[in-house]
């Protein structure tokens, strides 16, 4: 009777630990928490961006990955990708930015 309790107790933390590692993220999957505060971020640079009078006016594309920021579009100033990327590193949870914005020629 004690063999087929320890079994079932191995068994049942063997399940737990499989249960556990199956949530973790790994390099190309985000796991659930890191979807909902990745797209929180998202919502929060865009709203930031439409609420700037300079930049309001161009089509930023915003993307988030692990607090990563992609900002891609274009834009007509330099100044207007400078801001854009200051503007996303102030927002609480942006790890780093990658700033694709081109400048219209």
């Amino acid at each position: 009777m004690k063999k087929s309790n320890m079994f079932i107790g191995c068994l049942l933390l063997m399940m737990l630990i499989i249960g556990l590692a199956a949530c973790g993220s790994t390099s190309k999957q985000s796991a659930p928490g890191e979807y909902v505060d990745d797209s929180v971020i998202t919502t929060k640079v865009k709203s930031q961006l439409a609420a700037d009078d300079f930049l309001k006016s161009f089509e930023i594309s915003v993307e988030t990955y692990k607090g990563v920021v992609q900002l891609s579009g274009f834009v007509d100033t330099q100044m207007a990708v400078d801001r854009a990327g200051v503007i996303a590193r102030g927002v609480q949870g942006v790890s780093s930015v990658k700033n694709n914005l081109n400048v219209k020629k």
